[in-house]
């Protein structure tokens, strides 16, 4: 006797029709027909009389009735205890991003998070650097490139959008030329990043007056009327005093990355952020 049969058996006594109970359960009639014959055939008696206007509970079956509604009441008393220790979670959890990454878009989720879990302690290490999760340097990583360590669980999280920005009421360099514009981009440790070579690409007059490896601190130049920027589209879009400017071509978008140690794979804690990273962001 298996217990789906039985799930299948309150829902037909319940909802009184096939179609109902299918419906209940967002099941097939058919499949639900299938397992009510498997549960008569199981039990060796006919717990409905089929009518014209439904389904009537033989006394047979209103004898199983008592029986499956007491196992339902202990499977659903198990569900959510397992719940309220979902909802207890806590110990300390290190992510690490880049600066912008964890302010401008990482921020909302934890926050949630925070509230729905309060005992977790969240530590995010905003660094450039690729931290080491086979040494617990960070539980949860999020980087703009596949991760190619061993041992390391991945996917594709988002694929994230740029855009060129300036000063509100500055003028706007034309595609092609940049005669008269400042640069404020990476520094020359990132020189091969495909927005850098996009830059130069489209505003080849222009000249660069300040290089940084930290997106919050060209937007903030930017906002200062230093020059424009390329910036990821959740920071200038909400960053005051900045606007886009459009020049018939938008900076190529970049993938961003999330991974953990496998071993980490069960940790519950790890598991419930990732769910709800995933839920929110992953495009």
């Amino acid at each position: 006797m298996e217990w789906d049969d039985l799930r299948v058996f309150l829902a037909i006594a319940r909802e009184g029709t096939l179609g109902a109970a299918a419906r209940k359960l967002g099941q097939t009639q058919p499949t639900m027909g299938r397992r009510l014959r498997a549960l008569e055939e199981a039990v060796g008696q006919k717990l409905f009389q089929r009518t014209n206007d439904g389904f009537v509970m033989t006394d047979e079956g209103a004898a199983v009735l008592n029986h499956a509604e007491r196992m339902e009441e202990e499977a659903l008393a198990f569900e959510r205890q397992l719940a309220g220790q979902e909802q207890v979670l806590d110990g300390l959890l290190r992510i690490t991003s880049s600066d912008w990454f964890g302010a401008y878009v990482l921020t909302p989720v934890l926050a949630d998070f925070a509230h729905a879990h309060p005992h977790v302690t969240i530590e995010l290490l905003t660094d450039s650097r690729f931290l080491n999760l086979s040494r617990r340097e960070a539980d949860l990583a999020f980087r703009i490139k596949p991760f190619e360590e061993p041992d390391i669980v991945s996917r594709k999280l988002l694929s994230m959008p740029y855009g060129l920005y300036t000063r509100v009421g500055s003028a706007h360099p034309r595609a092609g030329d940049g005669t008269d514009a400042a640069l404020l981009t990476m520094d020359t440790a990132f020189a091969s990043m495909p927005d850098v070579a996009w830059l130069r690409r489209m505003l080849p007059h222009a000249h660069v007056v300040l290089r940084s490896n930290a997106r919050v601190i060209q937007a903030q130049m930017c906002a200062q009327g230093v020059g424009v920027a390329v910036l990821p589209r959740p920071l200038g879009d909400s960053f005051a005093g900045l606007e886009r400017i459009e020049l018939g071509e938008d900076p190529p978008s970049r993938d961003t990355w999330v991974g953990y140690h496998r071993d980490l794979r069960r940790l519950a804690r790890l598991r419930a952020l990732l769910d709800m990273v995933l839920d929110r962001l992953a495009n």
